[in-house]
């Protein structure tokens, strides 16, 4: 059996990011293990690991929200793999400082937007670009892009608003792809993780973890890198290919409206 492509996990040297490197790496995928500058080591554990499943991996660095780094990026995975299959938009980042939607800075607002939806946005676009290539000459394979959102895509939170409204940014965005990109049968889907324990919530934890005790999710735990993880590698395979335009809710039930 062939192995199901090259995939590209954007901010994979931690966090959601690395969790969904090796799950695919696990389910046959090779990988180019998206970091950026300051990441570099964490990376290169990841692209080894991924290499004990037998895959192929390296790590790049590249900072998505530039136009330069994201070109420069594609054409490294070009010259070592020749193609890509599957993108996963995982890089993200948070507010450098929680505020008052009324108080917060442009500069927080375009740090923000820059990588989280600007950069998700023109790579999805420059990769979806690529995949037509694949798709007419290899009209079976299985090509898809999954965009990592969050339950802050529709749950106001008004001291994280940059963040919020970037994700709100990234739900449209793979309706807008699913529809344009559905002639060519790449399928687009996206996960919105809840409250999952990484270092990014880290700063938060004890507030969280009061809220999850008072039941704020049904299933009262944290969600881990690897829920995530496999719900992502469920979206890219031959099993949802009848899939597109979809969210799935991986945050312990937070959606649920309960009386």
């Amino acid at each position: 059996m062939s192995p199901p492509g090259i995939a590209l996990v954007t901010g994979s040297s931690r966090g959601i990011g690395r969790a969904c490197a090796l799950e695919l790496a696990a389910a046959g995928y090779d990988l180019a293990v998206n970091y950026v500058r300051s990441k570099e080591a964490a990376a290169e554990v990841v692209a080894e690991a991924s290499q004990v499943h037998g895959r192929r991996a390296f790590a790049v660095q590249a900072d998505i929200g530039k136009s330069g780094d994201r070109e420069r990026m594609l054409t490294e995975i070009r010259e070592q793999f020749g193609r890509i299959d599957l993108l996963v938009n995982n890089a993200g980042v948070a507010p450098r400082e929680r505020r008052d939607l009324l108080d917060v800075t442009e500069d927080s607002f375009d740090s923000v937007l820059e990588t989280n939806l600007k950069g998700a946005f023109f790579l999805a676009q420059a990769v979806a670009r690529w995949m037509i290539e694949i798709r007419a000459e290899e009209p079976e394979q299985p090509l898809s892009i999954i965009n990592i959102s969050s339950v802050s895509e529709y749950a106001p939170s008004i001291a994280r608003a940059e963040y919020c409204i970037a994700k709100a940014g990234l739900g449209m965005l793979t309706k807008l792809l699913s529809v344009r990109l559905a002639e060519h049968r790449i399928r687009v889907n996206a996960v919105r993780p809840g409250l999952i324990a990484t270092d990014m919530t880290e700063k938060v934890k004890g507030k969280y973890d009061q809220l999850i005790a008072d039941g704020i999710t049904p299933l009262k735990r944290w969600g881990t890198g690897a829920d995530i993880a496999r719900a992502v590698r469920s979206l890219a395979s031959v099993d949802f290919d009848f899939a597109t335009g979809t969210a799935v809710d991986v945050d312990g039930g937070f959606h649920l409206r309960i009386l």
